[in-house]
């Protein structure tokens, strides 16, 4: 048995690794813009969401926050742009201030529990919302009704170009929990999800692994921020500091599975669906997406990953993201 399980997370690794050499020659390949822009999008929110799932699913840390980090870093890419740097380094550095904006916020907002920290966590994207509309980072004239800013040095970048991008942040996200989840510190993450109480009695720093579950996620977020508004080429704090993206996070991780590795590929996927079949309805695609959480919470509220566990299928699924 000892010899079969390092076999088989051998050839988890290799498929993985064949999967992400596939996904990054289909440009090269011929697949058409639209499949692009869709496996963009999926892997952008795949980061996300990922992170998500890493603080909510592991550490009981239900953050409304998210799009205070996506912002943060936006603004931050901004500042690069203007400043003639290379938006690549914009898009690092953004994460950095995501995630150190995460590490000063976890003092106060950790002091909070349960409903409290997530009503908490909800105030931080509208306060800098206001910040963003009364302050000009980098000056000059604010572009469109919603007092933002076009990117600048990105506009020559190919819808392959930016894929790539997303490609490798949707990707580390995966293998970047997985790393954590298979270490003692995954451990440790797991006692925690099962019972925080218990956990700390045991000897687990429960603090510190929250502190750092949040400020990873904030890094990670801010970056898949970042490479998403290189495709967007625009920032504005109305739509960038908005509950749409915290919706979007909750629902896909709700649907695929929330605690398990395999939910937010799942999860992702079918929000990325929602996002074109619902285009047209874009007044009152928010409420058909909250009714579509509300329903998967009351009739598997384990989601669908944790419906199929049994299931063949899950059991290979399982075995090719986290070589188990």
């Amino acid at each position: 048995m000892k010899k079969i399980i390092p076999y088989f997370k051998e050839r988890s690794g290799l498929s993985l690794l064949s999967i992400a050499v596939v996904l990054a020659l289909l440009p090269v390949l011929g697949m058409s813009d639209t499949w692009l822009l869709y496996l963009f999008l999926f892997f952008s929110y795949l980061s996300m969401v990922t992170m998500w799932n890493l603080m909510a699913g592991y550490c009981g840390l239900i953050s409304l926050c998210q799009p205070a980090f996506l912002g943060l870093a936006g603004y931050t890419l901004v500042i690069f742009t203007w400043s003639g740097l290379p938006f690549y380094l914009g898009i690092i550095f953004g994460g950095v201030i995501a995630a150190a904006f995460a590490a000063v916020i976890s003092g106060p907002v950790f002091r909070l529990k349960g409903i409290y920290f997530a009503v908490g966590t909800l105030i931080v994207p509208e306060i800098l919302r206001i910040v963003f509309y009364l302050w000009k980072p980098v000056g000059g004239q604010l572009q469109g009704g919603g007092a933002g800013y076009m990117l600048k040095g990105v506009s020559g970048l190919t819808l392959t170009e930016k894929y790539w991008f997303a490609l490798v942040i949707g990707i580390g996200s995966v293998l970047l929990v997985r790393s954590i989840l298979r270490s003692e510190m995954g451990l440790a993450l797991a006692a925690i999800r099962d019972n925080d109480r218990t956990a700390a009695s045991s000897g687990v720093n429960v603090f510190g692994l929250k502190v750092f579950a949040f400020v990873i996620g904030g890094f990670v977020t801010g970056v898949a921020g970042g490479v998403f508004f290189i495709y967007q080429e625009y920032i504005e704090p109305a739509s960038t500091f908005n509950v749409r993206w915290t919706m979007t996070l909750m629902i896909a991780t709700v649907v695929g599975g929330v605690g398990t590795q395999e939910g937010p590929i799942v999860g992702t996927a079918i929000v990325v669906a929602l996002h074109f079949l619902l285009a047209r309805y874009e007044g009152i695609s928010l409420l058909i997406q909250g009714i579509i959480l509300v329903a998967v919470m009351l009739l598997v509220p384990q989601g669908i990953v944790g419906t199929l566990r049994e299931t063949r299928a899950y059991l290979l699924f399982r075995r090719l993201v986290t070589g188990t």
